[in-house]
C-alpha cells in the first residue's frame, strides 16, 4: 500500500522589500519548503488564516502594521498563537531584541541575512515545532535568558510598587551586587534624584516610561551616572523592563572636554569664552541686587621685545606665571581670572566697589613685578611689569557690558600713557555716575 507523500512544511516569508523576499523565497524552496510571500502585516494576517503556516518569518520594520504589531496580533489568536515567528531586522540593539520575544518571537535574526543562518534557524524552529509545544516554550525560554543573562546592560523586572524581581549579571557587576541580592530591593531606592516616598508606585511614576539619565547608588554609596530606560513589559501584569547603561565614563570625558573648552591652553586659566559666559550671569546678577561690578584688565608691558629678545617658548612661561599670580587674587566663586587674548588678561570682581578693586588691582601690579622675571629690552623696568586699568559699574536695564569694558580698557591704557608698570582706575554706567554726585553733595 503506498504511504500519502509527506507534506511540505509551509513558511510565510514577510518583508516589505521585493529583492529580500525573491531572495528567501528562492532559499526556502530549495529547502523543500513550501512557500508564501506578503509585503506588509496587514496581508500575512489574512494568510496566515487561510494556510496555517508551520513557520513564519516576519521583517520587523514596514509600514502599516510593523512585525511587532503583526506578531502580537498572532499571537492573541488561539489559532495562530503557536505558530514559530523568526524575526529578521536591522535593528539589533538590546531592547529591539528583547521587545521581540516579548510580543511572542521564536528568534532573532539580523540584517543584513545570513541564508545558511536563516536555514539553520528555520530547520531548528521547525523541529522544535514538531516536538511537543511545552518543550519549545522551555526552548525560547531558555534562549531568552541567555541572551538576557550576557547582555553589556543592566536589565531589571521590577513591580508597579519599584520591587525587584530580577537582576541579570550586568546590573549586579555595574551597582556591586552579588547575584540575587538585589531581588526584593527597591528600584526607587537606588535612584538618587528620588525623594524618599513611601508609596512606591509614586515613586515609579516620577521615574516615569522612556529613557532618562539618572544617578544610580552603588552598594559601595558611590554615585554612577547611567541611561535607565523603563518599559512596561504587559498592560495588565504591573511590571516593568528597566535597561541600565552605565554611562560614567562618557560623562568623565565629556565633562573633561567641556573644561578643556573653557580653558586657555597655555596659561590654563579661564579662555575669553569663558569669561564672556561668567561675565554675563555676574552682571544680569548686579542689576537684579544692585551691587557694584568691577573689571580690571592688564596687559603685560612690552612683551613682544621679550618675545623678540628671549623666544616664543620663554614668552609662553611668562605668561603662565603672570596667570598664576592673576589666579591667585580672584579667591571667591564671583571672582574670575582670565587670559583675554595674546597678552593680555582680565579679572572680575563680583559686588566689589571701585575702591577695593583698585586695591586687588594694585596688589596684582606689585605680585607680578615681585616674580622678577627679566626683561632686557624694556625700556620701563628690568623685569616684567603690567599696566593696569580698573572700572566698576552699579549696572542697570540701561547699561550695556561695552561699558564696563571701554571704561576698563581706557584705564589701562591710561596706565600705559602715564608710563606704565601702574594702575588706573574710572568709573561707568549712569546709575554710579549718580551714586558718586550724590556721595559727594
Amino acid at each position: 500500500m503506498n504511504q500519502p507523500p509527506t507534506r511540505k512544511p509551509a513558511i510565510l516569508i514577510v518583508d516589505d522589500a521585493p529583492d529580500n523576499l525573491a531572495v528567501l523565497r528562492t532559499m526556502m524552496l530549495r529547502q523543500g519548503y513550501q512557500t508564501f510571500l506578503a509585503t506588509s502585516g496587514e496581508r500575512a494576517l489574512e494568510i496566515v488564516q487561510r494556510i496555517q503556516p508551520d513557520l513564519i518569518l516576519l521583517d520587523v520594520v514596514m509600514p502599516g502594521i510593523d512585525g511587532l504589531e503583526t506578531c502580537r496580533r498572532l499571537k492573541m489568536h488561539p489559532a495562530t498563537a503557536r505558530i514559530p515567528v523568526i524575526f529578521m531586522s536591522a535593528r539589533g540593539e538590546v531592547d529591539d531584541i528583547v521587545a521581540g520575544f516579548d510580543n511572542g518571537a521564536a528568534d532573532y535574526i539580523p540584517k543584513p541575512l545570513r541564508m545558511e543562518e536563516v536555514c539553520a534557524r528555520v530547520r531548528a524552529q521547525l523541529r522544535l515545532g514538531a516536538g511537543s509545544a511545552d518543550d519549545g516554550q522551555k526552548e525560547q525560554a531558555e534562549r531568552l535568558r541567555m541572551i538576557v543573562d550576557s547582555m553589556d546592560q543592566g536589565l531589571l523586572i521590577v513591580e508597579r510598587n519599584g520591587r525587584i524581581q530580577y537582576a541579570n549579571p550586568a546590573c549586579d557587576r555595574f551597582l556591586g551586587y552579588a547575584a540575587d541580592e538585589l531581588v526584593g530591593r527597591s528600584l526607587t531606592t537606588l535612584v538618587a534624584q528620588l525623594e524618599p516616598c513611601p508609596d512606591g508606585a509614586a515613586a515609579m511614576a516620577a521615574i516615569g516610561q522612556g529613557t532618562r539619565e539618572v544617578l544610580i547608588r552603588h552598594r559601595d554609596g558611590g554615585l554612577r551616572a547611567m541611561d535607565l530606560t523603563m518599559t512596561p513589559m504587559h498592560a495588565d501584569d504591573g511590571l516593568f523592563v528597566a535597561l541600565l547603561h552605565d554611562i560614567t565614563h562618557h560623562k568623565q570625558s565629556e565633562d573633561a572636554l567641556q573644561r578643556a573648552a573653557l580653558v586657555d591652553p597655555v596659561t590654563r586659566i579661564a579662555n575669553r569664552r569663558h569669561f564672556d559666559s561668567f561675565l554675563e550671569k555676574e552682571w544680569q546678577r548686579a542689576i537684579r541686587n544692585a551691587q557694584p561690578l568691577s573689571l580690571v584688565v592688564l596687559d603685560v608691558d612690552h612683551f613682544k621685545l621679550y618675545n623678540d629678545t628671549l623666544g616664543h617658548a620663554a614668552g609662553d612661561i611668562c605668561l603662565q606665571k603672570v596667570a598664576q599670580a592673576l589666579q591667585a587674587h580672584a579667591l571667591r566663586p564671583t571672582d574670575l581670572a582670565a587670559r583675554y587674548g595674546g597678552e593680555e588678561f582680565v579679572l572680575l570682581f563680583a559686588e566689589t566697589p571701585g575702591e577695593s578693586a583698585a586695591r586687588l588691582a594694585e596688589g596684582i601690579r606689585t605680585t607680578v613685578e615681585a616674580l622678577q622675571l627679566a626683561n632686557p629690552r624694556s625700556p620701563t623696568s628690568p623685569w616684567i611689569t603690567v599696566s593696569v586699568g580698573v572700572a566698576t559699574i552699579v549696572p542697570t536695564q540701561l547699561d550695556q557690558i561695552e561699558q564696563l569694558f571701554v571704561c576698563a580698557d581706557r584705564a589701562m591704557y591710561a596706565a600705559k600713557g602715564a608710563g606704565r608698570n601702574r594702575v588706573e582706575t574710572a568709573v561707568a554706567g549712569a546709575a554710579w555716575e549718580a551714586v558718586r554726585s550724590a556721595a559727594m553733595m
